[in-house]
C-alpha cells in the first residue's frame, strides 16, 4: 500500500518530464547558449573571444540604428496586431453564427492560408504590391498612375495581417463557441440594443480568445522574417532581418546574438504587461 501511495505521488513527475526534459532542450537550452553568446566579446580579426562584455547591449540600446529598427518591429507588430483584430473579430462572430455546410467552407477558407508556405505568400503579395502588378495596374485603369508599394512598411503590414489573421480569427471563434445565441436573444427582448449586447454580453465572452490572438499575432509579427526580408527589402528592415545579417554577412554572432535577446525581453515585457491590462479590465467589466 506504501509503495503504490508513493507510486501515486511521482505520477504527476513522470507524467510531466518527458515534456519538461523536451522544453529545456529545446528552448531553455539554446536561449542560455545564445544569451551567453551575447555577452562574448568579439574582435573582427580574431572573431568570438573569451572574455565577457556588455558592450554589445550598450552599443544596441545606444545607436540610433538599431533603435529606429526596434522602434519599426514594434510599430509594425502593433499595427499588425490591431488590424487582425479589426477584421478577425466581426469575421469570427459571423463564422460562428453561421450554420453548415457554410461555416465549415469558410472555415476552410479562412484556414487554407495556412496551408502555403510564408514565402510563397510573400512573393505572391510582391507581385501583386510591384510596380508592374495587379494593384498597379488597377490604378492605371482608374487614372491614378502608378503608386510605390513595394518595400514600404505597409506593403509589410498588409502581407503579415493576411498572413497572421486566421491565428487572430480561431482563437475568438473558439470563445465564441461557448456563447449561448439564447443569451443574445434574451438581451435583445429584454430592451437592449445590438450594440449594448454585443458590449455587455458578447464581448466580454471573447476577451479570452482576443487576448490569446492579440499575444500570437504580435509575437509572430515581432518576429516575422521571411516577409520583412522579402518584401521590405534590404533598407527597410526589422529585428528578425537584423538578426540574420549579423549573423551571416557581418559573421558578429555575439551582436546578432544581443540583439535578438534584447528583443525577446522587449516582446515579453509588452505581452505580459498586455496580458495584465486586459486581465484587469476583463475583471472590472464582469464585476
Amino acid at each position: 500500500m506504501t509503495a503504490d501511495r508513493r507510486l501515486g505521488h511521482w505520477t504527476p513527475v513522470l507524467l510531466v518530464l518527458p515534456g519538461a526534459l523536451l522544453f529545456t532542450a529545446l528552448v531553455v537550452v539554446p536561449l542560455g547558449l545564445t544569451a551567453w553568446l551575447s555577452v562574448l566579446d568579439y574582435d573582427s580579426a580574431t572573431g568570438i573571444k573569451d572574455t565577457v562584455t556588455l558592450s554589445h547591449y550598450t552599443a544596441i540600446l545606444t545607436d540610433g540604428y538599431y533603435l529606429e529598427i526596434f522602434w519599426r518591429t514594434l510599430r509594425i507588430a502593433a499595427l499588425t496586431t490591431l488590424i487582425c483584430a479589426a477584421i478577425g473579430v466581426p469575421e469570427a462572430y459571423v463564422l460562428a453564427r453561421m450554420h453548415d455546410p457554410w461555416r465549415s467552407i469558410f472555415l476552410v477558407v479562412i484556414i487554407g492560408p495556412l496551408l502555403v508556405s510564408v514565402v510563397v505568400r510573400a512573393f505572391g503579395w510582391s507581385m501583386l504590391l510591384g510596380s508592374t502588378g495587379l494593384v498597379n495596374q488597377a490604378l492605371h485603369a482608374f487614372g491614378l498612375g502608378t503608386v510605390r508599394l513595394l518595400y514600404t512598411e505597409t506593403a509589410i503590414v498588409v502581407a503579415l495581417v493576411h498572413v497572421m489573421l486566421p491565428f487572430m480569427v480561431i482563437p475568438v471563434w473558439t470563445s465564441l463557441q461557448k456563447l449561448d445565441p439564447a443569451i443574445e436573444a434574451a438581451a435583445w427582448t429584454l430592451g437592449a440594443s445590438r450594440l449594448t449586447t454585443i458590449r455587455r454580453v458578447v464581448f466580454p465572452e471573447i476577451m479570452t480568445g482576443l487576448l490569446s490572438g492579440s499575444l500570437v499575432v504580435f509575437g509572430l509579427a515581432a518576429s516575422s522574417f521571411a516577409i520583412p526580408g522579402l518584401i521590405g527589402g534590404r533598407r527597410l528592415k526589422m529585428a528578425a532581418t537584423v538578426v540574420y545579417d549579423e549573423y551571416m554577412h557581418e559573421l558578429n554572432w555575439p551582436v546578432g546574438a544581443a540583439i535578438a535577446i534584447v528583443v525577446l525581453l522587449a516582446n515579453m515585457l509588452i505581452m505580459l504587461g498586455y496580458n495584465r491590462l486586459v486581465e484587469a479590465r476583463t475583471r472590472k467589466t464582469l464585476g
